[in-house]
Parts: C-alpha cells; structure tokens; sequence
C-alpha cells in the first residue's frame, strides 16, 4: 500500500503494562512536574493605586452687557428668545436672552461653546450679523452661519448694545474679580 504525504497513520495506544503488585516496604519513586517543584505561583499583593487628583474642569466664563459672569461649563445660546437646537445633543444649551428694543438681534443671534481650552463662537445666520473684536486686532464681521475661535478679552457684538466679553479661564478653587470689580480698575 502506498501512502500520500497527506494520510494520516492512526496508530494503537501502546499497551501500558500492569504495575507489580506493592507491599508496604517499598518506596516509590516518581518524577515531580516543575510546577510541583517551584510551588504554585506567588499570590502578589494588590498594587497600591494611584490615581491623580480629580480637579473639576476649567471653563471660561462671559459677561453680557458687563453684567454678572456665566460659565461656559456647556454651550451657550444667546440671543433675543433664544431657543435649543431642533435637534437636541447630550449636553442642552445655557439660554441668555439679551433686551432688543429695535429687533436687531435675531431670536438665536450666536452660540458660544468651550472645545477643550477653546473657545468658538458661531453665528447662527442671524439677520443684522456678529461683529468680533478682538484685542490688537480690526473688527470682523461674521458672514451667517460662519465660525469663529476667540480668546479672552474678546467682545461680540450683536447689536441693540448687546456686547459680549470672553473672560479669562477660571480654575477650580480660584477666585476671580467680578465684572463689576475689572470695570472700577
């Protein structure tokens, strides 16, 4: 019979033969496995955790009109009846609602929103448009629906009076000036 490189040949076990019968007086001899000779492994100590310090997050903040600060801990909606996204995100926007006697401002004139240490504005295709300042620089105006990143010190303006600061990162635990307070200075 000739066989292909690919048979496999299946073989019988070898017949194991029969242990001798034992008396009391003799001693067996039997060879340890490594794992019996090394014992089973150390059970090693859980490790000390460590694990930083957890500080809230740092979020910049805004002054409409030079009035009280608002914190960019999630976007920010400004405008004359300012209303959320028809299509709502995980995180629901701040509503600031400014005074527009003359109609200027559109109803959701911008949104302002902090991505990690930055800071972008976008004009949400308002009618009458957003004017950027920033500081050392010309004035620009925003075309609709353009975004922008701004810094601190920043001014937004939106029209009817309605002037938007950027203030300076605020760290956790760190007291800041009040508006009121950078005003007098």
């Amino acid at each position: 019979m000739e066989r292909d490189a690919e048979d496999t040949i299946l073989r019988s076990p070898r017949p194991i033969a029969p242990l001798p019968e034992l008396d009391d007086a003799d001693t067996i001899i039997r060879e340890r496995t490594a794992s019996e000779l090394i014992g089973p492994p150390p059970v090693a100590a859980p490790a000390p955790s460590f694990s930083p310090p957890v500080s809230a997050p740092s979020h910049y903040r805004f002054v409409v009109n030079t009035h009280e600060a608002i914190g960019l801990d999630r976007p920010a909606r400004i405008g004359r009846k300012p209303v959320q996204p028809r299509i709502l995100p995980e995180i629901r926007a701040r509503l600031v609602r400014v005074p527009s006697p003359l109609n200027e401002v559109s109803s959701t004139h911008i949104e302002m929103r902090q991505n990690g240490t930055t800071v972008v504005v976008t004009d949400l295709m308002s009618t009458n448009g957003t004017t950027v300042i920033v500081p050392g620089s010309a004035p620009r105006r925003l075309r609709p629906g353009e975004t922008f990143v701004i810094s601190p010190g920043t001014v937004i303006d939106i029209g009817d009076g309605n002037r938007i600061e950027l203030l300076p990162l605020q760290r956790p635990g760190v007291a800041s000036a009040t508006p009121d307070a950078r005003l007098k200075q």
